[in-house]
């Protein structure tokens, strides 16, 4: 008998802004309908709770710090929270059913790497 792949931790980016075209009520809707669902799959161990993020910011490089914000509009990064789930795929099935979809946000899901960083591995840093 298979037993089921364990859990693993996925972050989940909030991208995006609300649709211009879309009444506040409806947003406000939204958002009412993501901390229901949201606070359920926390309490069901499917997710750990996130944060949105403030406006404001700084990008530290070896060249300088430098105010933010850093990206295109549509680029934002809102906020973050943790699905846990047995696959990437299966990840991304909980972040298709956030209510916030319908109204212009985007969310990026990604696996949380569970080793230290080596520059001798291929990662998201390593230089190809």
């Amino acid at each position: 008998m298979n037993e089921p792949a364990p859990l693993s931790e996925y972050l989940v980016l909030s991208r995006g802004q609300w649709d211009r075209d879309a009444a506040r009520e409806d947003i406000q809707a939204a958002i009412d309908r993501f901390y229901a669902w949201h606070d359920r799959l926390v309490a069901e161990g499917r997710m750990r709770a996130g944060q949105r993020l403030a406006r404001e910011g700084k990008l530290v490089s070896r060249q300088a710090i430098t105010d933010g914000p850093f990206t295109e509009a549509r680029e934002i990064v809102g906020g973050y929270w943790t699905i846990l789930a047995r696959s990437l795929d299966e990840a991304a099935a909980i972040a298709a059913e956030n209510p916030c979809l319908a109204y212009g946000l985007a969310f990026e899901v990604r696996p949380i790497e569970p080793v230290r960083a080596s520059a001798y591995a291929l990662t998201n840093e390593t230089p190809r």
